[in-house]
């Protein structure tokens, strides 16, 4: 069998008449049916086909199988957004009474989504340090349906036993569902260390050049069925515009996410000690709490990296207003550079005490290093720290 590597750039869509070598778009709301009983039959289920690209498209299809190959899914969906695949996986798995326990360490809309969303339902969540697999085990509960966590965490990169959490999670019958947004298919496979479903913002590193917004959730065919029933209802649908940018996007996958994590791992190296930083998190340096589970389940360190700048919020500001190269935005993933400053934006919804609890102080800020030469985002980097030391 090929590897995942070819798969990621062969894979593909069945050509049609025209032998088009790329494949082409499916731009069309709906399809057409050769007769009544066709149609009828589609709908039964009893043949399958494409009926209404809110339901599946061939574009869709095409990204779907990419991703379950690379990740070693039974099947998948792919969704509008990151956020779509995490709302609709609790929102058409559970129901009034169910019970989740949660990484503390997640993006802010997914703390949104099991705090205040997925409570007007019923459905409870307890939040558990999750490098702590003892806290896991202590709260779950005879009602508890899902283990859900981020590895590496969004955005202080704290990690999970993924390993360790699924034997736990199977011990309880508890599905364990892993957010690997930052590690991508290309660094680790949740699914081979005993996850049951995994999802992705394909917005991130899967298109990887911040062009369109996309997600997608695969994993074991019996928990994705009634996720597939829910959002084939409710309309998540990813468009066949951005499932063909993505799917043309995984193409790259492999060579892009060795380059940044590559560039991260300089870049951390090169900034790890400097007297404005009051620490640099990054999983593949030694001083990261971490360093060895991250050498154990991940082939590479990732993309991200985190500065804890020395004087807080003023600190940070004064730094982003120094930066020449790295853009400021919320994003992550792009070829360019991005730094972020968590706490007054993706996770500024938290209290101070909850982004206390992960890590996220006002001094803290993430940097999705880019694919730029690494010599001129350490001298960038450097020159604006050394401004924000003369202040």
């Amino acid at each position: 069998m090929a590897s995942k590597e070819t798969l990621a750039i062969r894979a593909q869509a069945e050509r049609s008449q025209n032998r088009e070598h790329s494949v082409p778009l499916y731009l069309t709301s709906s399809f057409t049916f050769e007769d009544a009983e066709m149609g009828r039959a589609m709908f039964a289920d009893e043949i399958s086909g494409n009926v209404y690209s809110r339901y599946s498209n061939p574009n869709v299809d095409e990204f779907i199988t990419k991703v379950c190959l690379l990740e070693g899914g039974e099947d998948g969906i792919a969704f509008a957004s990151g956020m779509a695949a995490i709302f609709a996986t609790f929102a058409g798995s559970l129901q009034a009474g169910d019970h989740v326990v949660a990484s503390k360490a997640l993006f802010g809309s997914a703390i949104q989504i099991l705090n205040k969303i997925m409570p007007k339902w019923g459905v409870t969540t307890t939040f558990v340090d999750g490098h702590n697999l003892e806290q896991w085990e202590a709260a779950t509960q005879e009602n508890t349906k899902f283990y859900f966590c981020e590895s590496p965490s969004n955005p202080g990169l704290e990690l999970t036993d993924l390993r360790a959490l699924s034997a736990i999670a199977k011990k309880h019958n508890v599905a364990l569902a892993v957010d690997n947004c930052f590690a991508t298919p290309v660094i680790q496979n949740p699914i081979e260390l005993g996850a049951d479903l995994v999802m992705h913002s394909a917005t991130k590193y899967m298109d990887g050049q911040g062009r369109v917004l996309g997600g997608i959730l695969v994993g074991r065919k019996d928990l994705i069925e009634p996720i597939r029933f829910f959002a084939r209802h409710t309309g998540p649908a990813m468009s066949p515009f951005n499932a063909w940018v993505l799917s043309k996007s995984l193409e790259t996958l492999f060579v892009r996410m060795r380059a940044h994590s590559e560039n991260a791992l300089t870049l951390a190296r090169a900034l790890e000690g400097n007297a404005v930083l009051a620490a640099v998190h990054y999983p593949f340096l030694e001083s990261h709490p971490q360093y060895d589970l991250a050498k154990q389940q991940m082939k590479y360190g990732g993309a991200i990296l985190t500065l804890e700048v020395k004087g807080g919020f003023a600190a940070v500001n004064a730094l982003t207003q120094h930066l020449e190269i790295a853009s400021i935005s919320p994003n992550l993933g792009d070829t360019r550079t991005i730094l972020t400053h968590p706490a007054s934006t993706t996770h500024s919804k938290l209290s101070k005490e909850e982004r206390a609890e992960v890590g996220i102080t006002d001094g803290l800020v993430r940097v999705a290093v880019g694919l730029e030469a690494i010599d001129d985002l350490v001298a960038d980097f450097k020159q604006a720290l050394d401004k924000v030391a003369a202040l």
